[in-house]
């Protein structure tokens, strides 16, 4: 599926700092600014023409300017854009090669030639691209309405105010857009995704690089996207494999993170923090969603039946919602299926990095390490699923960290 130094430039994201030349009340990373767009771009998508978007290029897009932007991680964004007008041949061709060993091997090499073609190629995916830059936008200008209010004494910031707000105009053509500018509901969904960003996983030890909510969503949706790649999933699967694991923690903006030791240390608390988490999607995520969007959104979040939840039980939902053992037979668009159990394995992954790298760094607990050792269990005892292997990932993981 992926190779560890992949996973680690990912990672990486979260020590790349926004921002950093201006006062801050909070630390605003990379991670977490890609993740938040990715949610917007989401919305944005579902908003336009039915159909007028293929979700798995701009999934896919989404991933190679990801990928081009940890790399080139020195620069500042400004600077960047007016270096690609002069020097974009040049860049690219650095960026392929500082990624050439990590990516050549994935889908025997077709990943990588989709990627070089993406760099030299502006038609390739253009209106998902568009999708993609609006949302960035909109991501960044978040962020700066955070720095804006520690930054007033400065002297140049409102002209760089302005030219954040001016620059809206290039993206009324998206009815989202529209939609977020004049503040109507679907504002408050990307508010409360962007307060994922002040979560941090792993609250009650120190770790490095710190993870929050936000950006922990946005690994498991890539581990989820190349894992769908590897089983050759059909293009609805794989949107939805992608945008199931981004949503996966994002009722956690309303509930916030529960550590596992906490929530199944108690019999019945699990039941308990469950429903209350349905109650608060049913009351403050749903009614804010576009018209349309409200069974697509549940299905994605693992909400069925009666007031139950499960995001990562394998399903598929052609004429309903059915709980399926193997997914192998609905590999067909038409089964809207979703690899639940292997997106918890993704999430499994991605909790056990997070507690490898840190330790790597020198940074551990007691509770990091009980932590890894209890994913690593799991992923022996449940980590094989035909031809992926997320046990043997975790140990390559482990020795490329030399931990």
């Amino acid at each position: 599926m992926l190779n560890p130094r992949l996973i680690e430039q990912f990672f990486g994201a979260a020590s790349i700092q926004r921002w950093n030349d201006y006062p801050r009340m909070v630390e605003l990373v990379e991670l977490d600014k890609q993740a938040h767009k990715f949610i917007i771009a989401y919305f944005l998508a579902q908003m336009e023409a039915k159909d007028s978007i293929n979700m798995v290029n701009m999934i896919e897009a989404g991933i190679f300017e990801f990928l081009r932007r940890v790399v080139v991680t020195d620069i500042r964004p400004d600077v960047f854009r007016k270096a690609l007008q002069k020097k974009e041949k040049e860049i690219n061709a650095w960026v392929l090669a500082q990624l050439y060993d990590s990516l050549s091997d994935i889908e025997n090499g077709a990943f990588y030639e989709r990627f070089k073609k993406y760099l030299s190629d502006s038609s390739m995916y253009k209106k998902e691209r568009f999708i993609l830059k609006a949302a960035s936008y909109m991501a960044t200008r978040w962020e700066f309405s955070i720095v804006y209010q520690t930054s007033q004494f400065l002297n140049n910031i409102d002209r760089v105010k302005e030219a954040v707000e001016e620059e809206i105009e290039d993206y009324y053509e998206l009815i989202g857009v529209r939609k977020m500018e004049m503040n109507k509901k679907i504002s408050k969904i990307i508010d409360l995704s962007g307060r994922l960003r002040f979560q941090k996983r792993w609250a009650q030890t120190p770790r490095i690089p710190e993870t929050s909510v936000l950006g922990h969503m946005l690994i498991v949706a890539i581990m989820g996207y190349f894992y769908s790649l590897s089983i050759k999933a059909c293009d609805k699967r794989m949107e939805n494999n992608f945008f199931c694991a981004l949503f996966h923690d994002f009722p956690e903006a309303l509930t916030r993170d529960i550590i596992s030791p906490v929530k199944y240390s108690v019999s019945g608390l699990d039941d308990i923090i469950s429903e209350f988490e349905i109650k608060m999607i049913e009351e403050e995520i749903l009614p804010y969603l576009p018209e349309g969007m409200v069974s697509t959104f549940k299905y994605l979040l693992g909400l069925y039946g009666d007031n139950q939840k499960d995001e990562f039980m394998n399903r598929i939902n052609e004429n309903g919602i059915e709980m399926v053992h193997d997914l192998s037979r609905y590999n067909e668009d038409k089964y809207n299926a979703i690899d639940g159990e292997a997106l918890k394995n993704c999430d499994r992954i991605a909790a056990f990095i997070e507690a490898t790298l840190s330790i790597s760094h020198g940074v551990k607990s007691k509770e990091l390490i009980q932590g890894k050792e209890h994913i690593r269990h799991k992923l022996k005892e449940k980590g094989k699923m035909g031809k992926a292997d997320f046990y043997e990932l975790a140990m390559e993981i482990e020795n490329y960290l030399g931990v």
